[in-house]
């Protein structure tokens, strides 16, 4: 069983021409195509943080549908996409079985949202996050994600992605995913333009096969966030 996933963070779907745009942040999702996506900065920051891509873009003309982290307080609003930004997109022939909030230790506003996918007749849980810029920070959120991961009674694999702040190539907080987790290196995507960090990573588990990973390059993703996306093809034993 082959699975494509990916993280974006779409910079609050403001390019670099300073234009708003939500259907060229649609449009390289299209151009991705993969299974399950994290989205980073999906929501708008201020007033009632409506999802910068309009649900009904999604509902009626996408292959995905939006995963409710179902955590409803002051970082989240009926308008928005996700929980402090991060949004999960998972296409829909793929069984949801649950999804929620998994709150950080944190000063400044971060979080990141869990979902339990059944692929294949096994449980896949992948997790998106957007963590501090903090190096001490970071590495207790990822310490927290991981035991988030560790805390289900029914184990089964385990995807977690998103924009990691983290400038180290090796070090830091990618220290805190120990072995058997490995965290993946697709490639530079930070910024857009000219890419000098690889600061978005993928992270699986033991027993998932990678066949592939790398850094979505195209001419709208190249002007339609700071970001550019990273992907890995995945096979499920």
């Amino acid at each position: 069983m082959k699975l494509k996933v990916a993280s974006y963070n779409i910079h609050k779907g403001v390019g670099l021409d300073r234009r708003c745009d939500p259907e060229r942040i649609l449009t390289v999702l299209r151009e991705i195509d993969a299974d399950v996506i994290a989205l980073q900065e999906a929501d708008r920051r201020y007033g009632l943080r409506e999802a910068v891509i309009p649900r009904a873009a999604l509902d009626d003309h996408s292959p995905w549908r939006v995963i409710e982290p179902g955590h409803y307080d002051a970082a989240r609003t009926a308008a928005s996409m996700g929980w402090h930004g991060n949004a999960l997109l998972v296409r829909r022939d793929i069984e949801v079985i649950e999804a929620c909030a998994v709150p950080l230790p944190t000063i400044e506003p971060r979080g990141a949202v869990c979902v339990s996918l059944r692929v294949g007749g096994q449980v896949l849980r992948v997790i998106g996050m957007h963590l501090d810029l903090s190096g001490l920070r970071r590495r207790a959120q990822v310490e927290t994600v991981c035991a988030h991961i560790a805390g289900h009674g029914e184990q089964g694999h385990a995807v977690m992605m998103g924009d990691l702040n983290e400038w180290s190539a090796k070090g830091g907080a990618l220290a805190a995913f120990r072995t058997p987790l490995r965290v993946l290196a697709p490639g530079r995507s930070f910024p857009s333009r000219r890419p000098l960090a690889q600061l978005d990573r993928i992270v699986v588990s033991e027993g998932l096969e990678v066949e592939g990973s790398g850094v979505h390059h195209s001419a709208l993703a190249a002007v339609g966030s700071d970001h550019l996306p990273v992907w890995a093809e995945l096979r499920l034993p």
